[in-house]
């Protein structure tokens, strides 16, 4: 992609507006625009990230045996009154009606929905475990949103839903997502450790959120020191074995961590004075286990093996992609922008042409961004012809992984520069080699 004809509108000043450094860098590098209160356009460059993230989460689903679906984002009251949920979920949930009158609302959460689809079409215990997600926009009319897309009215979810015979089953499914989160954080850089949670208004009686611990958190959390160094299950982890995800939850539940609203002082004040952490945290991920909640209420049911109807044992598991950018942000980021993991930058390279019209320099530029961008990687070439500081604050705002500087001194001796992000560390080499390095 070359700069000079790509959007991505920088800002030079901090927005006024902005709270937080994520909020802040999201709007100076032109990732997203605000519409109106916590509604927003995702611009190009966040649009690539985002699109990223969904990826390694879409990943992570199916290799946990989750499969991909898209439901609506207008639903019928009928089935939320159906579940008793239509008065008691508040002001949160938009409420509207169709020409016909007829009262529908602006999904804030998917459980009626696809409870529904299983009761039409699930009928036997032989088509279980099944697990159903979707990546969509929703909507919740949040009193205060905030933080630009950590805490907006309208906002991307991954939602799964398993259907399980047993609670047993149920509990297995729950350690598949359980495991997954964790893999799927670890993927994108960050480390995130599962907590008891409050269910909330989805109810239920187990439920994890996946904190990240960052000082711009929205609440306190409390949890042993001890989890920032637990390993994360590997690529190879058997989704299948009952015991082996059982063994990966129990050692990730088996010190303290809660959030506020499950703190137990005594709990916590047990746990070695050195090993106590307690600090702000961003939700990023939130997993439910609710039983017959939903299937009873619905009559979602399947015949089993002693012949007889049973209500299925649900799940739910969300993860905000929306949110997640801005925490990653919070996570990764120094005094002149953003460093994005490698697995989400929008560019996994930029190229810097620091003298636009001089044969040499755009010769050079044009054949690394050709040599790159014929292997496969994602390439920014800054062909613009703003000064040299503007391009390198670009580049650092922007938080491209890896800068290649191409300087009419060096092209004359046939090198460039080869800049990386997160370190700052520079390192001159010839043209042949720094192509070499990122083509290999």
């Amino acid at each position: 992609m070359r700069l000079s004809r790509y959007f991505m509108p920088i800002l030079k000043e901090n927005p006024k507006e902005a709270e937080i450094v994520s909020h802040r860098l999201m709007l100076r590098a032109g990732m997203i625009r605000q519409q109106s209160q916590g509604i927003y356009s995702w611009l190009p460059l966040g649009k690539r990230v985002l699109d990223k993230v969904n990826a390694i989460i879409r990943d992570e689903q199916n290799r946990a045996g989750a499969i991909e679906l898209s439901m609506p984002t207008l639903q019928s009251a009928e089935l939320w009154q159906e579940s008793g949920r239509y008065d008691a979920y508040g002001k949160e949930m938009l409420r509207i009606k169709d020409r016909q009158d007829r009262p529908m609302l602006y999904g804030p959460t998917n459980e009626e929905m696809v409870t529904d689809i299983f009761r039409s079409s699930v009928k036997s215990y032989k088509d279980l475990p099944l697990n159903l997600y979707h990546i969509q926009l929703k909507f919740r009319d949040e009193i205060r949103p905030r933080f630009g897309t950590m805490r907006s009215r309208e906002f991307m979810m991954k939602d799964a839903y398993s259907f399980d015979l047993t609670r047993e089953g149920a509990e297995h499914s729950y350690n598949k997502m359980f495991a997954a989160y964790l893999r799927t954080f670890d993927r994108l850089g960050l480390r995130a450790i599962p907590m008891r949670a409050d269910t909330g208004p989805i109810g239920g009686k187990l439920s994890h959120e996946f904190i990240i611990l960052a000082d711009t958190g929205e609440s306190e959390v409390f949890c042993h020191k001890d989890f920032v160094d637990f390993d994360i299950p590997g690529a190879h982890t058997d989704f299948d074995s009952v015991e082996g995800l059982q063994a990966i939850f129990d050692k990730w539940t088996s010190l303290y961590a809660a959030t506020s609203e499950m703190h137990d002082e005594a709990a916590f004040n047990a746990v070695p004075e050195g090993g106590r952490l307690s600090a702000r945290g961003i939700e990023v991920g939130h997993i439910f286990y609710f039983g017959t909640k939903y299937s009873e209420p619905m009559g979602a049911k399947v015949q089993g093996p002693d012949g007889k109807e049973h209500f299925v044992h649900m799940g739910s598991y969300g993860i905000g992609p929306t949110r997640l950018v801005p925490a990653i942000i919070e996570a990764s980021h120094d005094d002149n922008g953003i460093i994005w993991p490698a697995s989400v930058a929008p560019f996994d390279i930029v190229v810097i042409n620091m003298k636009a019209g001089d044969q040499a320099c755009d010769d050079t530029c044009e054949l690394i961004y050709a040599a790159l961008t014929k292997a496969g990687k994602d390439v920014l070439y800054d062909d613009t012809d703003d000064r040299a500081g503007t391009k390198f604050a670009t580049a650092d705002l922007i938080g491209v992984p890896v800068q290649i500087i191409a300087g009419p001194r060096a092209v004359a001796n046939g090198e460039v520069e080869v800049k990386d992000r997160k370190t700052g560390a520079r390192e001159t080499m010839t043209i042949e080699a720094a192509i070499n390095r990122f083509v290999a």
